[in-house]
């Protein structure tokens, strides 16, 4: 599927009501074109030529739909380049804009490339943790903490990393240190 087939897809399957409850649990959305979720994995399984390309142009478009068809894309070919993938997210992290991008883009992204790429995950997660002015980026780093958690990264240099966000005032940071801490104790 090309770009422009996706975005035909996409306005076709958008509901009114489900673009509603979008806005309700994303309310920092960007643009929604009210898409539900497994609509979005049937669209991501028929893509068979998956390319940054197609990815930087979902993302560039603005629509939460298409941000999130992006992350699923880029975990398709995340194995044939993991350091272009880990580069590739680092520059995407700067337009996040709401958790549900931010967590899809965490978590399914990395998730083929997370056990053979602990370090320079690790290493990207400490620097978008250290981000000032992006809570986003610093939240994205916890998402990373808690994919390398499960694929059996040392939990003291998690742990230690996370403790730089632990008096964070954002309310998403908040969250999802309280995530991480959940996950450190179920893999135990």
């Amino acid at each position: 599927m090309t770009f422009i087939e996706i975005r035909k897809e996409l306005k076709k399957l958008a509901k009114k009501e489900v673009k509603k409850s979008h806005k309700k649990f994303i309310p920092s959305g960007d643009k929604i074109y009210g898409v539900r979720i497994p609509f979005l994995n049937l669209i991501a399984k028929k893509i068979k030529e998956p390319s940054f390309d197609l990815v930087e142009k979902l993302w560039g478009s603005g629509y939460f739909e298409e941000k999130i068809l992006g992350c699923k894309i880029l975990a398709k070919i995340s194995d044939k380049n993991p350091l272009k993938t880990l580069k590739f997210i680092k520059k995407l992290s700067r337009k996040i804009s709401d958790w549900a991008v931010c967590d899809t883009l965490g978590s399914q992204s990395i998730k083929k490339i997370s056990k053979a790429n602990q370090k320079e995950i690790y290493g990207l997660a400490e620097k978008l943790i250290s981000s000032k002015n992006n809570f986003w980026q610093r939240r994205l780093g916890i998402v990373f903490l808690i994919e390398l958690n499960k694929k059996g990264f040392d939990k003291e240099k998690i742990k230690k990393l996370s403790q730089k966000l632990e008096k964070d005032s954002e309310h998403y940071i908040k969250k999802a240190v309280i995530w991480l801490k959940a996950e450190l104790k179920k893999i135990e």
